[in-house]
């Protein structure tokens, strides 16, 4: 819970604020980017919401915040951001909001499949919120769950004991002493069903692993990302926990493959044509090989 008492400096006056708990994870500043900005080392408010749909969008950032640091003076009904949550982002990809502190904010997300033999399934863990469980359950549960890599994995047990469902995840990341039900060894990529192909991307760290789904939604964990800044897809330098060079490779991997959307958990979302996402992939290969 946010505390008007830390209340950040920066922050403009009026009924939203971030106190100093924030630990910049950038969920608030992607979620409502006419109200947050970010200010050194933490995000703050620059910008009062004006009407409903801003309103939304800062109470939708309150109820993402993973550690709690959006606050408002002014009473709001807390249904307005928690029901918006899982946010349909295309098609039947939802990002589930609820970030959660242990996998430093983290976005994670939800391909609705109910026809499907394989189900639902969940990309990466979410804060086990009552109101989330709830409104994936009538969603259609979780049959599978997809970690990216072990900085990720959240509340994944209780994910897992409520629905039944089938983990997967590599072992270079630890899989066997958590309990994962599908164990991913070596280099090679795996397809899962029809749909899904997990594909190895050692560098973030040793056993870190995207999913494409459809040749069309690459979801990339902590491996690539978008840069409005650079215009560009981007992997993060000085979070490479394992070996910079491993990750470079591991890119060149991805030259192999279609698809249009990046959909990270941290860093920017982007979809594009995948003419652009290949040549936008090529320059960030290029930049790497500089560093």
């Amino acid at each position: 819970m946010a505390s008007v008492a830390l209340r950040l400096p920066g922050n403009v006056p009026g009924d939203f604020y971030v106190d100093s708990t924030c630990i910049d994870c950038d969920a608030c500043r992607q979620i409502a980017p006419n109200v947050f900005t970010e200010a050194g080392d933490a995000s703050i408010v620059f910008h009062q919401p004006i009407d409903e749909a801003e309103t939304k969008r800062a109470l939708m950032a309150l109820v993402a915040c993973p550690t709690g640091s959006i606050g408002t003076v002014e009473h709001h009904d807390a249904h307005i951001g928690i029901d918006a949550f899982p946010e349909l982002l295309a098609e039947n990809i939802y990002y589930c909001g609820f970030n959660a502190e242990s996998s430093f904010g983290a976005w994670s997300y939800l391909i609705v499949r109910p026809d499907q033999e394989g189900g639902n399934v969940l990309i990466d863990s979410p804060r086990f919120a009552t109101q989330l469980v709830k409104k994936i359950e009538a969603l259609g549960g979780v049959r599978t769950m997809f970690l990216t890599h072990k900085d990720d994995v959240a509340d994944h047990r209780r994910f897992a004991e409520k629905f039944g469902c089938r983990r997967i995840m590599h072992a270079d990341d630890g899989a066997t002493s958590l309990g994962i039900e599908q164990v991913i060894a070596g280099g090679d990529p795996l397809r899962i069903d029809d749909d899904l192909i997990a594909i190895p991307v050692p560098g973030h760290t040793r056993g870190h692993m995207v999913m494409l789904y459809k040749d069309r939604f690459l979801f990339t964990g902590d491996h690539l990302a978008w840069s409005p800044n650079r215009n560009s897809l981007i992997a993060f330098r000085s979070a490479c926990w394992y070996s910079w060079s491993e990750q470079t490779r591991s890119m060149e991997k991805l030259l192999d493959y279609n698809f249009e959307w990046v959909l990270p958990g941290h860093g920017r979302i982007h979809h594009d044509s995948r003419e652009q996402m290949r040549a936008h992939l090529a320059r960030c290969i290029d930049w790497m090989k500089m560093r």
